[in-house]
């Protein structure tokens, strides 16, 4: 879903108010119920057999209870009674195991299914998914959310033989005496009045709460990655404040959540003594009258006690809403169109390809706002290209075009000929590499980190990687060298870049860029990467989104980009003396103090 769909898709949901937001939330958790739910197959018919069996059994067991009572009151057939009435609690037992057994196995299932959909579906939808997402939204999701699905069917199917156990109740009273399945019937409209209040005022309620639930989850992982500013600035109980912030409107939800079950169940609890009394008073009176036998007002007692288990299900219910609420927030994830679709069928890459790029009238649309506006580049294969620009002129998002991490709303981008649209990508992960200005710490190991790509990446490549990104010497420092657990390792900014250097270095990509990836190198360390990569990328095209004047003179051109467009397009030197593209470099000094106090010239100009 694009940005500005997201953004509407939101104000919608405000205006539609609480009730309606709930509907469309169980709409979204009824299609992930219907997706998900019916497999594996062979395990659903399996719960739904022993479900259909457990309510079977147990409506056989008031049965057997009668029929023993009057074989020891009439001294005729005690004993096969006896046998009988065993038999039955025996297979009730086994029945309920199996029902437990098969119901656990069942909500495991499901629930690492959901889980594995929804971090596959989060990671394609890549930056959009970001953007609408909060990370701390999308581990509530994720964890809490998508565990919650997959006792949806074994309580729908709890349901079903409650219903089925009580009919079946409902039927035998009549078989005992038509006069007690007619009485217990006259309670069964307030049953449907007092369970149809209880869902029409808690859906909406149960929304709110997991919102409320899911915004203080978002501000505490916000929390934890800028604690060091946090910290530093002394804000801690402001701090502190902003992420309990919504815990006021959680605890009243909450308390409505309960306040509206607690009404319903004391109700409920209280019109069942009643109706039961009522029923086994009628039976009282057919039982002086000569009608029904003793045996028969026992199994009579025992069957308005089954019949009276769909009165039961007031907290059922709510632990249904509580799942079609968290299926629904796991649907919402899941029906977000990502940016970047597969193609339905990838076109071969012509083999032996050099990397030549070339952006064809593209256009790139964000929160309503052009970022690039009908933009053409093109670059020959084993060109270095410096992306140039002031702040918000689409540096990283035109470079984000080329291995297809963001597609444009219009144009083509092609690379050795090739729409990127219409490749794998696979293979097109394996053709463009990217290195970032903070990279993930990906894998278990230094040398997994560096080495994370599709391709099998042998240690000798890995360690020339890293002596190229100048990162050898520190990691031998470690520990455990390249084998130093990632979680064991504390690097600063610029180590850490050094690392990532190393990973795109390492995969042998035809096309590299390098977003910003040295910013956090101090002047002599990005000199002599720069000198590394420079040797080691000679044959390969990069991308290079530049912020300082001395990244872009390294590069053989300079892409400048200005009014979502590609202002010029020539070496840096030629560039330096427009004073429109010196004032490029000249806002991005503006930001350092110490900077101010020296000539910009000296420091960009070409040497």
């Amino acid at each position: 879903m694009p940005p500005s769909a997201s953004r509407l898709s939101r104000t919608l949901a405000r205006r539609m108010g609480p009730q309606a937001q709930s509907d469309v939330m169980r709409t979204a958790g009824n299609r992930v119920f219907r997706h998900h739910a019916g497999r594996p197959r062979v395990l659903v018919v399996l719960l739904v057999m022993v479900t259909l069996a457990g309510g079977g059994t147990i409506l056989l067991l008031p049965g057997a209870l009668a029929a023993a009572i009057d074989a020891a009151t009439s001294g005729q057939g005690l004993s096969r009674a006896l046998v009988w009435l065993a038999v039955v609690l025996a297979v009730v037992t086994i029945i309920e195991a199996l029902d437990e057994l098969i119901g656990s196995y069942y909500e495991s299932f499901m629930t690492a299914r959901l889980r594995h959909r929804l971090v596959d579906h989060v990671l394609a939808l890549g930056v959009s998914g970001q953007r609408r997402f909060p990370p701390g939204d999308l581990l509530a999701r994720l964890t809490v959310n998508a565990d919650t699905p997959s006792s949806l069917l074994p309580r729908l199917l709890d349901v079903a033989r409650t219903m089925l156990v009580s009919v079946g109740a409902v039927v035998a009273l009549a078989v005992i005496d038509l006069r007690l399945a007619l009485t217990f019937l006259l309670g069964v409209p307030v049953v449907v009045m007092l369970l149809r209040r209880l869902v029409t005022k808690a859906s909406d309620l149960f929304v709110r709460y997991q919102e409320r639930l899911a915004e203080i989850g978002a501000r505490l992982l916000d929390a934890h990655q800028g604690v060091d500013t946090i910290r530093a600035s002394g804000t801690s109980p402001q701090e502190i404040d902003r992420i309990l912030q919504p815990l006021p409107e959680l605890h009243q939800v909450g308390q409505q959540v309960w306040e509206v079950q607690r009404r319903a169940s004391w109700q409920m609890a209280l019109f069942t003594p009643m109706l039961q009394v009522l029923v086994l008073s009628v039976a009282g009176f057919a039982l002086v009258a000569g009608d029904i036998t003793a045996g028969q007002i026992v199994a009579a007692a025992a069957y308005v006690v089954l019949a009276l288990r769909s009165v039961g299900l007031v907290d059922t219910v709510v632990s249904l809403l509580g799942c079609q609420v968290a299926a629904g927030r796991v649907g919402e994830v899941l029906e977000t169109t990502p940016t970047v679709v597969p193609p339905a069928r990838p076109v071969a890459v012509p083999p032996g390809g050099l990397g030549r790029l070339e952006l064809r009238d593209v256009s790139v649309t964000m929160d309503e706002q052009p970022v690039l506006y009908h933009l053409d580049l093109s670059v020959s294969p084993g060109t270095s290209v410096a992306l140039v620009g002031g702040s918000g002129t689409g540096k990283t998002v035109l470079a984000s075009l080329i291995g297809r991490l963001h597609d444009p709303d219009e144009g083509t981008v092609l690379l050795d000929g090739v729409p990127v649209s219409t490749m794998d990508l696979h293979t097109l992960r394996r053709i463009v590499n990217y290195a970032f200005e903070r990279p993930a710490l990906l894998g278990e190991t230094v040398h997994d980190m560096i080495a994370y790509s599709e391709r099998e990446v042998s240690r000798a490549d890995v360690q020339a990687a890293a002596e190229a990104a100048q990162a050898d010497q520190f990691i031998r420092l470690l520990p455990e060298g390249y084998d130093t657990p990632l979680s064991r390792v504390r690097m600063s900014g610029g180590e850490l870049q050094r690392l990532g250097l190393a990973r795109a270095i390492a995969t042998g990509a035809r096309v590299v860029v390098l977003d910003d990836a040295t910013s956090s190198l101090d002047t002599a360390t990005e000199m002599k990467v720069a000198d590394a990569l420079a040797w080691i990328l000679k044959d390969r095209t990069s991308i290079v989104v530049a912020h300082r004047a001395a990244t872009a003179a390294r590069a053989d051109l300079v892409a400048w980009l200005d009014g979502g467009r590609v202002r010029a397009l020539a070496p840096h030197r030629e560039l330096w003396s427009d004073p429109d593209y010196r004032a490029v470099f000249v806002t991005d000094w503006e930001h350092l103090p110490a900077a101010r106090e020296q000539p910009v010239i000296d420091a960009g100009a070409p040497k």
